[in-house]
């Protein structure tokens, strides 16, 4: 068994457990990809819960959906989007969201980043979740960053997660609306 097939049977859902989320949240799984974190949420939050997975690649969406379909999932909501940072959801609506490996200092600049973090906060119901693993950027920036929009800092963990398909081990920021 691989590192992902490891993560997806059992792994993930004691990851997404341990940083918060729970049976009936909605979730948005911003940038899911194949959905590594998207079908241990939809797991963990189960048919009270729903998890929108938002990427805009349609091959991995199309691979989710897949996955999400062989583990009997349908709790999941795909979203492809063009690369733009409006969600297309309810102000006010999710319980979760989590930011995983898409916050980078190199290609999402720091106005796109506030912007996604301001976006992030109209969506957002108080005292929601905001998971984030800033694997390419300096954590004590971007918790400055997600602070400045009105999220208090909450916990790190030291997590053992899935990064491009292999196990890795980092820092996850969990952080709550104001």
């Amino acid at each position: 068994m691989n590192d992902v097939e490891k993560w997806l049977d059992k792994e993930g859902e004691i990851f997404i457990k341990g940083i918060g989320i729970k049976k009936g949240d909605t979730v948005v799984d911003f940038g899911c990809g194949t959905g590594h974190y998207t079908i241990p949420a939809a797991k963990v939050v189960g048919s009270e819960g729903k998890v929108y997975a938002i990427d805009k690649d349609r091959v991995a969406l199309e691979k989710l959906i897949r996955t999400a379909k062989s583990e009997g999932l349908k709790n999941i909501e795909p979203i492809k989007t063009s690369g733009e940072i409006k969600l297309n959801l309810e102000d006010e609506s999710i319980d979760v969201v989590l930011l995983y490996d898409i916050l980078h200092s190199y290609y999402l600049g720091a106005l796109k980043r506030k912007k996604l973090l301001k976006e992030v906060y109209r969506v957002s119901k108080t005292n929601a979740l905001i998971s984030v693993y800033p694997k390419h950027m300096e954590i004590k920036k971007i918790k400055g960053e997600i602070e400045n929009v009105n999220f208090y800092f909450e916990k790190k963990h030291y997590k053992k997660l899935v990064h491009d398909d292999n196990f890795d081990e980092g820092y996850v920021l969990n952080f709550r609306k104001r």
